[in-house]
């Protein structure tokens, strides 16, 4: 494993112990991250989804996270208050690896950046 393959998974451990002590669990995964960054950009508390709406969750964590770097753009929230982006430049990514450690980077950069406006978790 590469130096910064092992920098960027002690980050994502720390990141992930942050979240259990926040929340009382440890999410299994990326995609139960997405999901809570879905929930809380989504800013409507938590509550029961269908599985579609899951998907849309972890959706507008995606774009939410690859705002950070200009790959989308925040529009709007629709009449459900449900945010929507618009892809602003293609994600050149050469493959899954390469996106699954884009958006951990993302994910951290994304709690930093919460910590900075309301306190609490330490992400470095």
């Amino acid at each position: 494993m590469f130096k910064k393959d092992l920098d960027l998974e002690k980050r994502w451990s720390k990141l992930l112990k942050g979240m259990e002590e926040l929340i009382g669990k440890k999410p299994n995964d990326l995609n139960g991250v997405l999901f809570l960054i879905g929930v809380q950009e989504l800013g409507q508390g938590n509550r029961n989804f269908s599985k579609e709406q899951k998907q849309d969750l972890m959706h507008i964590a995606v774009c939410r996270l690859l705002s950070i770097d200009g790959y989308y753009e925040f529009v709007g929230r629709d009449d459900e208050g449900w945010p929507h982006y618009k892809v602003v430049k293609p994600l050149r990514t050469t493959g899954v690896k390469e996106q699954e450690d884009l958006l951990k980077e993302k994910t951290i950069a994304y709690f930093k950046e919460l910590e900075l406006e309301n306190g609490g978790w330490e992400g470095n």
